[in-house]
């Protein structure tokens, strides 16, 4: 995975040279979070490798890339004030659900912030099954009045991180994702903690209109792109469609690593 490349929007600010620091403070109750009403989940180590989740132990030398990706990321949301983050790809099997699961777990590591990710690839949802958890409740019972929002959240035995998995896919996304409900939920999630990241796995952006219905409701939103598997062509309709979006920057994924010394 190579690093991410900052976009090309007008009224994206670039990051600046050298050594950048913040003075948010630690809110108090980060240390002792009680998930009294969100189920926990252990998972399986050996699960999360075959899945090429890295980022859940935090002292994993694979990881580096996901805490530097985090480091940026979060540097150009907090300069802004956003909170919610779509991740979204050209076309299938571009890594973006993996990239978006180590991308929480490695904001979750980070000692001011919580993570908290949603399954909106209603069409082919995979967190859930990356992740190796059970759903017996998920966001479709949720979206069909169901069951509740504090039914449906998982926290898988890493602290200041929650999923909102989907188990099945859901019939008729496009006007799914374009609903009151999904718009509420998406602000109640949005508002509901100010130290929380909200990251939104979306759709491949070119496979159907699910992605360009639900985009403005979303503060930013970051490309993954493949190595060797999507085209010019793509990546430029990508940014067609993209339009407006606050495009907070590109993602080369299944890139072969750079060696380089510490230095």
């Amino acid at each position: 995975m190579e690093i991410i490349k900052p976009a090309s929007d007008k009224n994206e600010q670039q990051p600046s040279s050298g050594l950048v620091t913040t003075s948010t403070p630690q809110p108090a109750t980060l240390n002792a979070l009680s998930y009294v009403q969100t189920r926990v989940v252990p998972l399986r180590a050996d699960h999360l490798e075959r899945n090429r989740i890295v980022a859940y132990n935090k002292n994993s030398s694979m990881g580096g890339a996901f805490d530097l990706l985090r480091t940026q990321v979060l540097k150009a949301m907090e300069e802004n004030g956003w909170r919610t983050l779509a991740i979204t790809s050209p076309t299938p099997d571009s890594g973006k659900t993996v990239m978006a699961i180590n991308l929480a777990m490695s904001i979750a590591h980070h000692t001011t912030k919580t993570a908290l990710l949603v399954d909106f690839d209603l069409r082919r949802p995979k967190v859930g099954a990356c992740l190796g958890l059970t759903m017996e409740k998920s966001l479709n019972e949720l979206l069909a009045d169901e069951a509740e929002l504090q039914d449906v959240l998982v926290n898988p035995t890493l602290p200041r991180f929650v999923v909102l998995p989907t188990r099945e896919p859901i019939p008729l996304s496009t006007e799914v994702l374009s609903s009151h409900a999904v718009s509420h939920l998406i602000s109640d999630l949005r508002e509901r903690y100010n130290s929380r990241i909200v990251i939104f796995d979306l759709p491949p952006l070119l496979s159907s209109d699910d992605v360009i219905t639900v985009l403005p409701k979303f503060d930013c939103v970051l490309l993954v792109v493949a190595n060797g598997m999507n085209s010019k062509k793509e990546i430029e309709e990508c940014l067609h469609h993209l339009g407006t979006s606050n495009l907070i920057g590109t993602v080369l994924n299944k890139a072969e690593p750079q060696n380089r010394s510490y230095y």
